[in-house]
């Protein structure tokens, strides 16, 4: 009997350790519980910007897009859509560029950094320019997206440069509408040349190649037979730029087209003018 006891004893007492042991090992096998960091915008962005200087523009675009969708306050949410938009002009991805700035126009229309996105939105397709033959349809984007910045921020930061770029991109349009003028004139069609060259004096009219225009228009008109239009072009042409080298050749061709008017129709006319 009191070899049982013993046996019972032994085997309770085992049966404790092993207990104590299991619960040990479960205790110490479980990791400990750190409470969850409060998410810091500020220290966020100061961490992406250090990746985007350091030309880690995938990272970085993915720290950015993670401060947009974690910044409760939205104070760094847009600078974060504006950097997003930024790396790619960085990376060479003007496309990409343009359709974040436009984001983040569409998201913060009366952010103080909105007349910045649409000036950045210019500027991508005004350094698209090359020449009148390859950029004119940067140009005229560049054209469209300063107008607008004009018109939706008149107190933009910017208002000095634009005019000068502005110039340009009218300088490059006209000069391409001219080159496509000039290329039907010498390919025989006239009214084209005609459409072209109107519509450039219309909308240029300060245009640097403005005799060469006259000039053309005149002699398209005269190719057509149009004595009265052709008469018009060629003494505004005279009057305007008496010391242009195609002044001699205009006067040299309104006196073939005079020649072949009637006087008594020529004394009619204000524009039959000899000169």
């Amino acid at each position: 009997m009191k070899r049982f006891n013993f046996i019972m004893q032994n085997k309770k007492s085992s049966l404790l350790l092993l207990f104590l042991i299991l619960f040990i090992f479960s205790c110490s096998g479980k990791p400990a519980v750190k409470p969850e960091e409060t998410f810091d915008p500020e220290k966020a962005f100061a961490k992406a910007n250090e990746r985007l200087e350091k030309k880690y523009y995938e990272e970085a675009r993915a720290s950015f897009l993670e401060i947009k969708n974690r910044d409760m306050s939205k104070k760094f949410a847009p600078l974060a859509q504006l950097k997003i938009a930024d790396s790619y002009v960085k990376e060479g991805e003007p496309e990409a560029a343009i359709a974040e700035y436009r984001r983040f126009l569409e998201a913060y229309p009366d952010h103080r950094y909105a007349p910045y996105a649409q000036y950045q939105i210019a500027s991508i397709y005004f350094d698209q320019i090359e020449g009148p033959e390859r950029g004119y349809s940067g140009a005229a984007r560049a054209l469209e997206e300063f107008e607008k910045l004009k018109r939706m921020f008149p107190r933009n930061p910017y208002k000095d440069i634009i005019e000068v770029k502005i110039e340009k991109c009218k300088k490059t349009i006209a000069d391409y509408e001219f080159l496509v003028g000039e290329f039907y004139y010498k390919k025989g069609s006239f009214s084209a040349a005609i459409g072209r060259f109107e519509g450039l004096l219309k909308n240029y009219p300060d245009y640097s190649r403005e005799a060469d225009v006259l000039f053309y228009t005149g002699m398209s008109y005269k190719n057509l037979g149009q004595k009265d239009k052709a008469l018009e072009y060629l003494n505004r042409l005279i009057e305007k730029y008496p010391n242009n080298k195609l002044t001699t050749d205009a006067k040299k061709e309104l006196a073939k087209v005079l020649s072949c008017i009637p006087e008594p129709q020529r004394q009619k006319g204000c524009c039959y003018r000899r000169w």
